[in-house]
């Protein structure tokens, strides 16, 4: 079975952290609960208020909504993979 990984990853503007986070566990997790193929997601936080979420899939993964601008310093980067070993 293929499975993708599913990266995004936003850097908060400045010193919204906090409140970015706090979006992607109450608007963007919700949103992709129940979704054809989603297997599990992972939420991480990182210095210089970024905050990663990477989800798997067995199909084709369905995109995190667009965040508040105000809570953003930068565009969100997303990047896809596709697993090609696991121990």
């Amino acid at each position: 079975m293929t499975t993708t990984a599913a990266m995004w990853e936003a850097r908060a503007a400045e010193g919204r952290g906090a409140a970015l986070e706090a979006w992607v566990r109450e608007a963007a997790l919700p949103a992709l609960r129940g979704s054809d193929g989603l297997v599990r997601t992972e939420l991480f936080g990182a210095p210089g208020d970024r905050v990663l979420l990477i989800t798997w899939w067995t199909g084709a993964p369905v995109p995190v909504p667009e965040p508040p601008a105000e809570l953003l310093g930068r565009p969100v980067h997303r990047w896809s993979f596709t697993r090609t070993h696991a121990e």
